[in-house]
């Protein structure tokens, strides 16, 4: 997976997302959360519109990798655990940020930490997959979904090794 290059890159429709959630947060922000953070890489990316990022996930085995990959940045920060019940500081953060992994967590409850944790003034990005609801949407889905398989199959689409998944209740 690693080598003296670095990590080997993936590609996949949340990493596609990242550019955007980055341009959602403003510069300057003290402190970030990303929430269901994986192997860290939205997490390493906004380090230079934060001072200090922490990234949380319930995979012990993606957050060690994400402590490896890194080690040599003080900035980050990665916690293992629940969101919803984990210890996070008080004092909140600045910017919160949250990638398909809220429907694994109970909505509104995932939504009320946030606001509890998130500093006032602070900004809070959350992605998540939409519910068609009608005719209309399902044809924009279906319509979309040639377009979409092929830009995985061009961008050789994978999750990272090790990624745990499950389909949302």
């Amino acid at each position: 997976m690693s080598d003296d290059a670095g990590p080997t890159p993936y590609w996949n429709t949340d990493v596609a997302r990242h550019s955007g959630i980055l341009r959602a947060v403003p510069d300057g922000r003290g402190d970030a959360l990303d929430v269901g953070c994986g192997d860290g890489p939205p997490a390493r990316k906004p380090t230079g519109r934060a001072e200090r990022v922490t990234g949380i996930g319930t995979s012990a085995r993606m957050i060690a990798h994400a402590r490896e990959l890194s080690a040599d940045d003080p900035r980050l920060t990665f916690v293992e655990g629940d969101f919803l019940a984990a210890d996070l500081p008080d004092e909140g953060y600045d910017s919160i940020r949250s990638v398909t992994a809220i429907p694994h967590m109970g909505f509104e409850a995932a939504l009320v930490r946030m606001r509890e944790l998130l500093r006032p003034g602070g900004t809070l990005v959350v992605v998540g997959p939409a519910r068609e609801k009608g005719p209309a949407e399902w044809a924009a889905t279906i319509a979309a979904a040639p377009v979409v398989r092929t830009a995985k199959v061009l961008r050789r689409a994978r999750e990272p090794e090790g990624m745990p998944v499950a389909v949302p209740g």
